[in-house]
């Protein structure tokens, strides 16, 4: 987000900051997202609610007709806020309080001591996605509906993941909101880090890492990001040996095969 939008959010973030500690976080998370899917479907609502000419009163006087008695106090709260606040285009406005309810979930998970497992399921759920193709077709098929989804995924994956990760899957895989799937879960991953400020790193070996080598790495990466990194690993064989690290737009690359490729660049070079 840029502009308005950008000072929009950082209000709306300071206000979910205020109701959080006393909601239940994961049916916060819930009734976020339902609103989210409420301004995407509803566009005449949407234009309304984010148009920065209308008086911020008047803006919340409506949405606390709309959702008084349907949500809990802290969403009507963390709604009114964003609808208060002026942003630079009308699709912004869903995709703040969209991820205002990822980080409730993350800070649902947090507290139940649950977000690195929150981190490594995301991960593991965007691996299982590459390796099935036709499971993706049918998260992906606008012609199954959205209960028929959520029952596939409480089956796949309901009693292996933390509560916040199946919360999480849903809503990326139920309202899809013109992304891909990997797209959603990198998007989610990335504010579910961000709870703690930590970076995320992929890292790509021809054999798993023992968890001192993960400790080592992470603490080598901390020095030099001067944050927290979260490793997700993915093992490779094509990478032959060694290992390659990618952070945001950073790669750091040990592999045999990233070197033999380097050698094959300078030659064509």
């Amino acid at each position: 987000m840029r502009g308005l939008s950008r000072a929009a959010l950082a209000e709306v973030e300071e206000r979910f900051n205020a109701v959080a500690a006393s909601a239940d976080l994961g049916t916060l998370a819930d009734e976020l997202f339902a609103v989210t899917d409420l301004l995407d479907r509803e566009h005449g609502l949407r234009r309304n609610l984010s148009d920065a000419s209308r008086p911020a009163e008047q803006k919340e006087q409506a949405v606390r007709g709309l959702l008084q008695g349907k949500v809990g106090e802290a969403a009507l709260e963390v709604a009114v806020s964003a609808v208060r606040a002026k942003w630079s285009r009308s699709g912004d406005l869903p995709d703040a309080i969209e991820r205002i309810g990822v980080t409730a979930a993350a800070a649902e998970a947090e507290s139940a001591g649950k977000l690195d497992d929150v981190e490594d399921e995301l991960f593991r759920f965007g691996r299982i996605l590459s390796a099935n193709p036709s499971l993706r077709r049918a998260l992906v098929d606008a012609a199954i509906a959205g209960e028929r989804k959520q029952e596939l995924l409480a089956g796949l994956i309901g009693d292996k993941v933390a509560p916040s990760t199946l919360r999480l899957v849903t809503q990326l895989v139920v309202h899809q909101r013109g992304r891909s799937l990997e797209t959603a879960l990198e998007e989610f991953g990335w504010i579910v880090a961000r709870t703690r400020e930590r970076l995320v790193g992929v890292v790509r070996s021809a054999v798993p890492l023992s968890e001192a080598q993960k400790q080592r790495l992470a603490a080598s990466l901390r020095a030099t990001y001067g944050r927290d990194v979260h490793l997700n690993v993915e093992v490779d064989p094509e990478v032959l040996g060694g290992f390659s690290i990618r952070i945001g737009d950073d790669l750091i690359d040990t592999t045999i095969a990233g070197r033999i490729e380097e050698v094959r660049r300078r030659l064509a070079g």
